[in-house]
């Protein structure tokens, strides 16, 4: 096993661009890729920063949320994750990982565009858990119209805002009761909720609001001892990427990296954010753009 402590250097430690050009039906899957993502099989390894933590991270079957699946894991926390019922293949991966490293795995598929899917989760991880310390909020919903914004239909906006917004609400509404002093939520944003690409307008926009939201609720809950952040990734090697862009061989050549980010290199923002050493940091965004200066 490699060790991701190691020094590295950032420009070469990854695949760049250029990659084979590559297509996928959405949402996307893990094997087809080229080069593979790496979410830290090989190379994270813990230091029992969240031991017994009980965490839930959604859209945990690949990408982003599969590396802090692990990531949690390998630091002592058991896990529930949702994932769509289509993916049903990438979840068993993902349980695989987190029961290897001796952790509870709960994986719940479901669709978090129904209030009532969101609530089942809170349920049940907080009746087999008895308690949610932390919360992640990952999946997302994305799809490039290169044509312009007469090219995003009202189904595809919907999508997005349910995805995006509608399920973060309703998970973190439903989850503050379970949340403990010292409990953590973490919402994903994005470099395009500053940088938006004309091409992902929709989305853009629900990352902007994902800001504002994650600074709002933080200063509600911070009286009862509860820590609200966020992270906010650049380009990240995910499934979503070949499954919603019209063009793979390019992606993240725009980074001043030169590359984009694997999702290893996402989930230890989530870890520190989570943690014990992050307890004087609420309402804050963490930045992990490969070098894409933000606000």
């Amino acid at each position: 096993m490699t060790d991701a402590r190691d020094p590295q250097d950032p420009t070469t430690a990854h695949p760049r661009p250029d990659f084979p050009q590559q297509g996928q039906e959405h949402p996307g899957w893990t094997g087809p890729m080229d080069p593979p993502p790496d979410h830290g099989e090989n190379s994270y390894r813990g230091s029992g920063l969240l031991n017994d933590r009980k965490t839930v991270v959604t859209g945990g079957d690949s990408g982003i949320g599969r590396a802090v699946a692990l990531a949690y894991a390998r630091e002592g926390a058991d896990v529930l994750f949702t994932y769509l019922p289509e993916e049903a293949e990438e979840a068993r991966r993902t349980t695989a990982l987190v029961e290897d490293a001796g952790r509870t795995a709960i994986a719940m598929p479901c669709d978090l565009r129904e209030e009532s899917a969101c609530r089942e989760v809170v349920d049940r991880a907080a009746g087999e858990f008895g308690r949610i310390d932390v919360l992640v909020n990952n999946a997302a919903y994305q799809m490039s119209q290169p044509d312009g914004i007469g090219a995003i239909t009202t189904e595809q906006f919907d999508r997005v805002v349910h995805t995006n917004l509608y399920a973060m609400f309703w998970l973190c509404k439903m989850s503050v009761p379970h949340l403990p002093a010292g409990g953590s939520i973490i919402n994903t944003t994005s470099v395009q909720a500053y940088k938006p690409s004309p091409h992902l307008l929709d989305y853009a926009m629900t990352k902007g609001a994902i800001v504002t939201f994650t600074q709002g609720l933080a200063q509600m809950l911070v009286g009862d001892g509860i820590r609200v952040n966020a992270v906010a990734p650049g380009p990240v090697w995910t499934p979503l990427i070949p499954a919603t862009l019209p063009d793979t061989v390019e992606f993240g050549k725009q980074a001043p990296l030169g590359r984009p980010a694997q999702p290893a290199e996402m989930a230890p923002a989530y870890v520190f954010l989570a943690s014990a050493h992050a307890n004087f940091i609420t309402a804050e965004v963490m930045n992990a753009t490969g070098g894409t200066p933000l606000p």
